[in-house]
């Protein structure tokens, strides 16, 4: 009636499923591994490299099936990023011109501001990022958008870096980064500003891509109880995931930190 051989009848009673739907519950385990071990914030190309790293041979396409089937898709949250600005009273060429790509650490870093909702009210963060690893070098927060909100990131930067020769700094035409303060400290430091076309957010496209990463990967439009709670979470993301272990398509899926190391 079923037109099945009847060896095959049998052999399905005794072997249910295909070696390749077996395969298929082998890799979908790893795969569940690798999105959890992420946060949940990574798809399929991600999820692919971690396999590969581990010596698995399956195709990308494979992966991204068995994750569509399951229904295993990245968390994203805020769909675009917020533009802060101000008036600059010291404005600086735009050096950088969206050379987003260098050949050297601490070449070129560029440095933005963005926010973080609280039931106490915003928490502003600035960070400093190396275009040459995407790294973030320096960052800070706080209740406000003062000026010492941008200079105590830069000087986190210069901290660690401890640069020995000079390091463009791009930013957008916001007020901290146009104070005399700012300049002050840059030409002590051997550092040159760079800033954005005015309202042209794309001159600062790799400050812009880290925030909406930190927004659609951790944050996902959370309202933090306090500005504490929000200072640890968005601590935890650069320091612990995104510079040491966040897989960054740019650098070839490996993590900032592991560039600069194999760069080495």
């Amino acid at each position: 009636m079923l037109k099945v051989a009847r060896s095959g009848f049998y052999q399905w009673l005794h072997k249910p499923l295909s070696d390749r739907a077996i395969e298929d519950e082998r890799l979908l385990g790893l795969i569940r591994a690798s999105y959890a071990a992420s946060g949940g914030v990574y798809g399929a190309p991600r999820v692919f490299a971690d396999l590969r790293e581990v010596g698995e041979c399956c195709g990308r396409h494979r992966v991204a099936r068995l994750m569509r089937i399951h229904k295993i898709r990245a968390l994203r949250g805020y769909k675009k990023p917020r533009h802060i600005a101000g008036r600059p009273a010291i404005l600086a060429p735009n050096t950088l011109n969206r050379g987003f790509t260098v050949e050297r650490p601490d070449q070129a870093w560029v440095t933005d501001i963005t926010y973080l909702r609280t039931w106490q009210g915003w928490l502003y963060l600035a960070v400093v990022v190396d275009l040459y690893s995407r790294k973030v070098v320096g960052w800070s927060m706080k209740p406000t958008l003062a000026k010492e909100l941008a200079l105590d990131a830069l000087l986190m930067a210069v901290w660690r870096r401890r640069p020995r020769v000079p390091v463009l700094v791009h930013s957008d035409q916001g007020s901290q980064y146009g104070s005399d303060a700012w300049r002050r400290f840059c030409t002590a430091h051997n550092l040159e500003p760079s800033m954005s076309r005015r309202g042209n957010c794309w001159d600062n496209a790799v400050a812009e891509s880290f925030f909406s990463s930190l927004k659609k990967e951790r944050i996902k439009k959370r309202i933090y109880k306090t500005r504490e709670l929000a200072r640890a979470d968005v601590f935890d993301y650069i320091e612990v995931f995104y510079n040491r272990t966040r897989r960054h398509s740019h650098l070839g899926d490996v993590s900032p930190e592991a560039f600069e190391q194999a760069s080495k």
